[in-house]
């Protein structure tokens, strides 16, 4: 009887403890789906309008190309080539030059710093104007470039020619992208977004009047894409000048001038981070261009990589994001919260890289007449479909995690990182899979894919797992207080 008492007790004990126990885990759970919604909203309000603009501002090269590809087979061949290889690789270099934005602007406005903004700006522009003009001659000499790299003469030879036209374009990037990141880590991204759409409706006309009009050809096509460009520099330079970023943009500086080689280094490490990832598949191209059937095989790669590089522009978005927020918080001192916005933003990238996996490969056949009307190419673009699913499921991760390292000032590692897997790994294994074992166009991209990215990526993973998040913030904060001080000794 006592025994049955003392049950009786204890079951009277214990069942408003489970209840208690069972109130905290359920407000918990609330408060967990909380800081995921608010999370969530800050991450978007930079993802959704950096999707608009980074998908339609690549449009401008999808559009360009699609013109070319209606010419003939041998116009698509060479602006791929044109787009791909010679404004590729400086387009990526200016993308990651001006990711060192991120980085200090990013941390700075965490930690309220909006002073610094306008001098950092000015000083990439000036960093980046001076990388244009050494890199004219890839323009200039784009036609030898393109034979001693095995390229077919034909090819070379037009492609020399669109090259030159090109060269406002490459220009125009030395301002563009710096201004984009100053105004992005502002989250000022619906003016970036309307900036881009407004080019890009601009484009789609001047392209009809050009080629299908004016009967410009080729040449019609590649000499739109300065129109366009150039029109978006012109709409941010003019809102951040004329009253747009009061906080931020206080005039021109004297002080830009400052500190050139301490950013020139953290600009050149980023750009080389960005690089060494964006150029290997640019080298893909060059790659494929000396195979047997090389106008086929090119002009497939071309479009797979063109569409690779249209649903790219997600989880670059989601890049952008990831860096914002991760530079946001631990500017702010805020290393859990950072940690949190990572995990956050790499599960929805993933989540939105396996849709667009599975629509890719139910569409691609529709895709694919987009860029081309030829029988045969369309065919061998169909046989890399299952390389272009692997390939958008790993893009949909890895950049996601390259947004933290750009967030965390990790630029230098990664940049050693990405030099190893992709040209000591990926790249070898892609040649031996194409000419050793005789696989062609699959066996490059193959080995590439699964030498070089995916070991990159399970990389980046274990780096970010081990991450000490708190100290990453206190290495924020005491990087903004050194940017501060003009005179600090690096």
């Amino acid at each position: 009887m006592g025994e049955r008492n003392e049950a009786e007790a204890v079951e009277k004990t214990l069942v408003p403890l489970l209840k208690y126990q069972n109130v905290v885990a359920e407000e918990e759970e609330v408060e967990i789906k909380r800081e995921i919604w608010i999370e969530t909203r800050k991450l978007w309000r930079i993802v959704g309008p950096a999707i608009f603009t980074r998908v339609t501002t690549n449009l401008i090269f999808v559009i360009t190309q699609a013109f070319a590809g209606h010419l003939g087979e041998l116009e698509l061949a060479s602006i791929s080539i044109v787009n791909n290889v010679i404004i590729g690789f400086n387009y990526s270099l200016f993308i990651g030059m001006a990711t060192a934005l991120e980085t200090l602007c990013g941390q700075a406005y965490g930690a309220k710093k909006y002073e610094l903004f306008g001098v950092y700006l000015q000083r990439s522009w000036i960093v980046l104007f001076v990388c244009s003009i050494l890199l004219l001659p890839m323009y200039i000499f784009a036609s030898p470039i393109l034979k001693l790299l095995g390229q077919p003469d034909d090819i070379a030879e037009l492609s020399g020619v669109i090259s030159l036209w090109a060269i406002p374009t490459h220009f125009s990037f030395a301002f563009f992208f710096p201004i984009n990141r100053f105004l992005q880590c502002q989250l000022k991204n619906s003016v970036i977004a309307i900036s881009s759409g407004v080019a890009l409706v601009v484009h789609i006309f001047v392209c009809w009047l050009f080629v299908y009009v004016l009967k410009l050809g080729v040449i019609g096509t590649i000499a739109t894409a300065n129109v366009s460009w150039w029109l978006n520099v012109f709409i941010l330079l003019t809102y951040t000048t004329c009253g747009g970023c009061p906080l931020t943009w206080t005039g021109f500086s004297t002080e830009a001038f400052t500190r050139l080689w301490e950013f020139t280094k953290l600009s050149a490490y980023s750009g080389i981070m960005v690089c060494l990832e964006n150029w290997y598949y640019r080298i893909l191209i060059v790659m494929t261009g000396n195979l047997e059937n090389a106008r086929i095989d090119v002009d497939s790669i071309s479009i797979c990589m063109s569409i690779n590089g249209l649903e790219m522009m997600v989880p670059l978005a989601f890049f952008a994001g990831t860096g914002v927020r991760v530079a946001n918080e631990l500017g702010a001192g805020n290393g859990k919260r950072a940690r949190f916005a990572m995990i956050v933003s790499v599960t929805q990238s993933l989540i939105t890289g396996v849709l667009f996996t599975v629509l890719i490969i139910f569409l691609l056949n529709h895709i694919s007449w987009i860029f081309s009307s030829s029988e045969t190419v369309l065919k061998a673009v169909n046989n890399l479909t299952t390389l272009l699913a692997f390939a958008i499921l790993l893009n949909s991760v890895q950049p996601v995690l390259s947004g933290v390292a750009v967030g965390s000032g990790w630029q230098s590692l990664v940049a050693f990182i990405n030099l190893g897997c992709y040209y000591c790994i990926g790249l070898p294994l892609g040649f031996v899979m194409g000419w050793i074992l005789k696989f062609g166009v699959k066996g490059i991209w193959a080995g590439m894919i699964f030498g070089g990215t995916a070991i990159q990526t399970l990389i980046l993973i274990f780096i970010t797992m081990r991450c000490d998040w708190e100290k990453e913030a206190q290495n924020a904060r005491v990087r903004v207080k050194k940017w501060s001080v003009p005179n600090a000794k690096s």
